[in-house]
């Protein structure tokens, strides 16, 4: 029985101490020790405790304290728990103390805490970056389009990264610059002839203004001659003024029309008023038996003279006797 007791003690003191070194980073505190960086044991279990990952912390403390970096446990696992990235705030840090930039441990995390990879942005201010721009298309004062390609070399600011605009921001008021400079030359040929125009113009605007970065230069790659657009609005007007013209003329010439059937309806209206007063007129004495005769003859003489000439015109009747005389 005492055996079994002593057993049994002897394995629950080896799970302890098993759980033991699973909860606590041993490991971590002797790489820590080795490293000259003094990290209590407790301290690994309060970050255990805290929900923090020592390793998280322990390495990238001890990248800092070998780099010459003055940093605490507690800067670190505060940013780590903000959701921070703190290995790549401390290469940052490490970046920018050899490179000569002042950087504060408090302004790259805010930088970080920001969206923005703050090595990256530590390098661009070491190493400036080189942005191209789509061919922007401009109309020159002659008409004709030009398409720009210009590449702006850009450095990162890092007072600014924080709150400021990035790469599109400044893609756009590039391509704006290039319109309204290509937009007040007088010809495409002098934009040809002196495209450097266009960057002395552009960088003299300030358009890196409340962006994360800094215009180093703008430089002109590639310009092209496209369309015509002048000429393309003017045959388009032509086109608009010339179906105007037409619209119009039909419409003088729907009017002529009616004016005609009107007035033919009145040359109808008319004739049908001769045989009244014919009859009207032989009935009161005005007009002879003899002088009407001699109208008839007079009508068929004519009548004959058109259909022998080959006119076939035929008067109507205006006897009102149901003939074509």
């Amino acid at each position: 029985m005492s055996n079994i007791i002593v057993i049994s003690i002897i394995g629950i003191i080896g799970l302890l101490i098993v759980l033991f070194f699973i909860f606590v980073p041993i490991g971590l505190w002797i790489s820590s020790m080795a490293a000259n960086v003094k990290i209590s044991i407790f301290n690994l279990i309060g970050m255990k405790l805290r929900r923090v990952v020592p390793s998280r912390i322990v390495i990238p403390l001890i990248k800092a304290r070998k780099a010459g970096l003055d940093l605490g446990v507690n800067q670190l696992e505060a940013h780590y728990l903000a959701g921070g990235n703190v290995d790549n705030v401390v290469n940052a840090l490490i970046a920018s103390e050899r490179a000569g930039i002042e950087l504060p441990f408090e302004k790259a995390a805010a930088i970080d805490l920001a969206g923005r990879d703050v090595l990256e942005a530590v390098k661009m201010s070491v190493n400036p970056k080189v942005i191209e721009t789509t061919n922007v298309s401009a109309v020159a004062k002659d008409g004709i389009e030009l398409l720009v390609k210009a590449r702006v070399t850009v450095r990162a600011d890092l007072e600014r990264l924080v709150g400021g605009a990035g790469e599109a921001t400044i893609l756009a008021r590039i391509g704006e610059g290039i319109v309204t400079t290509v937009g007040s030359a007088k010809s495409h040929k002098e934009v040809l002839e002196n495209p450097d125009d266009i960057s002395k113009r552009v960088l003299s605007k300030g358009l890196d203004s409340g962006t994360a970065f800094e215009i180093l230069s703008i430089d002109i790659a590639d310009i092209d001659v496209g369309r015509n657009i002048g000429a393309h609005l003017q045959s388009l007007q032509a086109e608009a003024d010339k179906n105007i013209a037409q619209a119009k003329a039909e419409e003088r010439r729907a009017m002529a029309v009616a004016k005609e059937q009107e007035m033919r309806a009145y040359v109808v209206e008319a004739e049908a008023e001769v045989p009244k007063a014919l009859a009207y007129a032989l009935r009161e004495g005005k007009m002879g038996v003899m002088d009407y005769y001699e109208l008839q003859n007079l009508k068929a003489d004519t009548d004959m003279r058109s259909s022998i000439s080959g006119t076939g015109i035929v008067d109507s009747d205006l006897t009102g006797d149901g003939r074509n005389d």
